[in-house]
């Protein structure tokens, strides 16, 4: 009898065991990738242990993005109420003006926000088309009878109030992107389905439109919406380098064409423009603003710049205002708010399964926290001036209110995330089908709950199975079924069984009785 060879247990571990990763000496500094590393477990320790994981997760997320909007829009009120009333006064109007006109479009944009927030996003789909076709509309509309302000025309007057249709653009065309890239996720790895329709003839229609109203910075944003856009939907990267250098190519043609452009570029150099103006009169008043501020400011309402040093401080250079009456502490709270709305958001990005839902959340993402880094660039001197709002804080009814429809959206996806328990509950739900499904669940309701409270009826004694006949019981009834069981077959035919079984005899429909 020949045995079988064995394998002993203890050493074929041993064998097939991965060399061991050298340990780092006791005093050597650690690697990048260890730094990395640890800061990569960091965070996501952070993030579990705030927001919890699976079906327990207590939606922190969806809280941080709420709050951090609505403390960003309450510092905007309050700062725009201190830096337009000088001028306001000035022009003999109410110091309040401009600041309840912004509170009035903020309760419209908190509003708009609180809907969408309860509405499934996959209903925005369907009016993509239109969303972007309006928007062309618009700003087809502007170039016609829209009215200019510093150089650009961006705006149309609707009644007292003015609005900005490249602003409803951004939400636009991210809706329309997203919905355009998710139904062709699958050919995306080819350039002409990555660009076509999307880049060509859709974000380069936006851009031109915009363009044509002489708003370059408005064009930027909705360039870099356009390229977020495109890297969430996971498109080859080489299309971004060609993308950037044919963007670099034109911004360069523009900004030499333009002779306010070429002022604006040479003033931020330290240079002098060719007819001795200085169009970087805004940035330096700001940074002398910022300066002036030190750790804690002059004081709320204190502003020396806004005095029209800074003209317009309640728009685009409302930073400065902010830096010098809340000094750098202010500043940085503004900062620290779009850090926490910017990585709330991106958790939610990260989380998405759906290409729809990433595509445009991190569309959003990028249109809000990219703006918001340019108008503090340009403030701070660190690019040639721009005019760009920051989010939420900055005067501009048509800014805010799609800022705070755009913030409704992501909060839409981010209480999707949330366990089913915690999620804020849905207004009602939208659409032909799910309006007849809740009056179905209304209707059905309602008689389970008129069935309930209608007392039965008492059965007659010696009559338990129906009150009308005696003796007609179950019992009897079930007897009855088991005789004309017996007596018939499934056909009707008489059965065959004892001479004593008797057939009913067939009813005759064409006698009548008397």
């Amino acid at each position: 009898m020949v045995s079988t060879p064995t394998r002993n247990p203890a050493a074929a571990p041993a064998a097939t065991k991965p060399p061991a990763a050298k340990a780092p000496a006791p005093g050597a500094a650690p690697g990048p990738q260890s730094v990395a590393r640890r800061v990569q477990g960091w965070y996501r320790g952070f993030w579990s242990a705030l927001e919890g994981t699976g079906k327990s997760r207590n939606g922190s997320t969806y809280y941080l993005i709420l709050g951090s909007t609505l403390a960003l829009t309450a510092i905007g009120i309050m700062m725009v109420l201190s830096a337009s009333s000088v001028e306001a006064i000035a022009a003999g109007e109410s110091p309040y003006t401009a600041a309840l006109k912004q509170g009035m479009f903020a309760g419209i944009g908190l509003f708009g926000m609180f809907l969408l927030s309860r509405v499934n996003v996959a209903w925005l789909k369907r009016g993509a088309w239109i969303a972007i076709i309006v928007a062309f509309v618009l700003l087809a509309l502007v170039l016609l009878v829209g009215r200019s302000a510093l150089g650009n025309q961006n705006w149309i007057d609707v009644g007292p109030f003015t609005f900005q249709p490249s602003e409803a653009a951004k939400l636009a065309l991210a809706l329309w992107m997203a919905t355009v890239l998710d139904r062709k996720a699958k050919l995306l790895s080819q350039a002409k389905h990555a660009l076509i329709p999307v880049v060509l003839p859709g974000a380069a229609g936006v851009i031109g439109l915009i363009l044509m109203g002489n708003d370059l910075g408005t064009a930027m944003i909705v360039m870099m919406i356009t390229a977020a856009a495109l890297f969430f939907a996971g498109v080859r990267l080489y299309l971004f380098g060609i993308a950037g250098v044919v963007l670099a190519a034109g911004t360069a043609v523009l900004a030499i064409t333009s002779p306010n452009r070429v002022c604006r570029i040479l003033s931020w150099t330290g240079q002098t423009c060719a007819d001795g103006s200085d169009l970087n009169y805004q940035s330096t008043n700001g940074l002398y603003g910022l300066a002036s501020g030190g750790w804690f400011g002059v004081g709320l309402g204190q502003s020396r710049q806004k005095y029209s040093w800074i003209p317009e401080a309640h728009n685009d250079f409302i930073f400065a205002i902010i830096g010098e009456e809340l000094g750098l502490v202010g500043t940085l709270v503004v900062l620290v708010l779009f850090g926490i709305l910017g990585t709330a958001i991106y958790r939610v990005v990260v989380a998405q399964k759906d290409m729809f839902h990433r595509v445009l959340a991190g569309t959003i993402m990028v249109w809000l926290l990219g703006q918001a880094t340019v108008n503090m660039a340009v403030v701070t001197g660190l690019a040639p001036v721009v005019g760009i709002p920051l989010p939420f804080i900055s005067y501009g009814g048509s800014a805010l209110l799609m800022s705070l429809c755009a913030i409704g959206v992501v909060l839409s996806l981010a209480r999707a995330q949330m366990a089913p328990g915690l999620q804020p509950k849905r207004l009602f739900r939208f659409g032909p089908a799910g309006l007849a499904a809740s009056l179905r669940k209304r209707t059905a309701a309602r008689t389970a709950a008129a069935n309930t409270a209608k007392p039965a009826k008492p059965a007659k004694p010696g009559n338990p199975g129906n009150p009308g006949k005696p003796g007609a019981g179950p019992a009897a009834r079930a007897a009855t079924a088991r005789k004309a069981a017996a007596g018939t077959t499934l056909a009707g035919a008489p059965a065959a069984g004892p001479p004593t079984a008797r057939t009913p005899a067939p009813s005759n429909p064409a006698r009548k009785r008397k």
